[in-house]
């Protein structure tokens, strides 16, 4: 799932070098924590936070079918 969380960021930014993903093991589940370069946080986020719930979306799906809880995070 980290990678493709890191996947679908570095096709989304300018500075795809600056893009990091942190798997955080806790117990309702696993926290991807998303880093990126500040001036791409927008792109990132999106418009009221569209791209950032899709992602979201995505993870959470693909976490369903594991049978794992994912929980996506965008920290700066």
């Amino acid at each position: 799932m980290k990678e493709l969380v890191e996947f679908i960021a570095k096709s989304l930014v300018d500075d795809p070098e600056a893009v990091s993903v942190v798997e955080c093991p806790r117990d309702r589940g696993t926290v991807l924590e998303l880093r990126v370069a500040p001036e791409d946080m927008g792109k990132v986020i999106g418009r009221q936070g569209r791209i950032a719930k899709a992602i979201r979306a995505v993870v959470k799906a693909g976490g369903t079918r594991q049978g794992k809880n994912y929980f996506v995070e965008i920290v700066d």
